[in-house]
């Protein structure tokens, strides 16, 4: 197994002991028992706040070390107004909206009539796969499709509808699967037993790549409207001067704007800033 893959499950594995400790504490656990529980991975503090904003949107409480029944930016007593400490226990997808929650129960729904596989099955399934046959991969995505839906929940959050998420997720577990002698032949996967764990990450990259891919449009949406109000801005400046409606060209003049930047805000305003003939 190769060095990155055995971190990413040894990450994954002290995430979840780390949750089922704050589970255990009434939802909250203090932040050195965090650091503590990640100690051998050595993570560094902006990682460290990644987890802490993970165990927040599963409503559990990172306690302030040193102080004893205080919590982060809460203020309160532990037991007192909080999800999980003399209330009833919070439930683990409250932190998703309604319209994710009921997404997620339909398509969790959808797969209620799949059969559930026990590990030795899914690397079972995983020999026959990596042989290229046909039903063993279809078993191996059948096995992993509920894995595609406690990942996404990861991702929520982040700009991105959850629907999407998993469906960009299915996708690369469809195309991982179909991958697997090639990846084995290259030396990327020794064995069986490393096939969910490299199947894991290619859909947890998927992901990533859906909410950056994400990110870059609004950035470019954002940048765009900021052009169109720009000239916008100018143009009525201008048409209050001289009470008429502008030409680009008396803009560009006027302003020292390119002609150009300001046919281009035009373009992605679809030709409708008020001001411009």
């Amino acid at each position: 197994m190769s060095d990155n893959t055995s971190r990413e499950l040894a990450f994954a594995r002290t995430l979840e002991q780390v949750r089922r400790t704050a589970r255990e504490q009434g939802s909250c656990i203090g932040a050195d028992q965090v650091r503590e529980a990640f100690a051998a991975l050595e993570l560094k503090d902006a990682q460290l706040e990644m987890v802490y904003d993970y165990l927040k949107k599963h409503k559990i409480v990172v306690g302030m070390p040193g102080e004893e029944g205080m919590l982060v930016g809460e203020g309160v007593p532990i037991g007192e107004g909080m999800p999980g400490g003399t209330d009833e226990a919070a439930d683990s997808d409250s932190y998703l909206t309604e319209e994710e929650r009921d997404y997620l129960q339909d398509y969790l729904n959808e797969l209620a009539a799949l059969p559930v596989y026990s590990q030795g099955e899914l690397e079972a399934y995983a020999i026959q796969a990596l042989a290229g046959d046909r039903p063993g991969q279809e078993k191996l995505m059948e096995g992993n499709l509920r894995n595609v839906a406690e990942v996404a929940k990861l991702y929520v959050g982040q700009g991105v509808l959850l629907e999407d998420l998993i469906g960009e997720g299915n996708v690369a577990l469809a195309a991982g699967i179909g991958r697997l002698n090639s990846l084995r032949e290259a030396g990327a996967l020794k064995g069986p037993q490393e096939v969910q764990g490299v199947l894991t990450r290619m859909v947890m990259d998927a992901m990533e790549r859906h909410i950056e891919e994400n990110a870059a449009n609004v950035r470019a949406d954002k940048k765009a409207a900021d052009k169109v109000n720009q000239v916008a801005d100018k143009a009525r400046e201008l048409a209050g001067q001289l009470r008429r409606k502008v030409t680009p060209e008396e803009l560009a003049q006027e302003t020292g704007m390119p002609l150009k930047a300001i046919e281009d805000a035009m373009r992605m305003s679809g030709y409708k800033i008020e001001d411009i003939q």
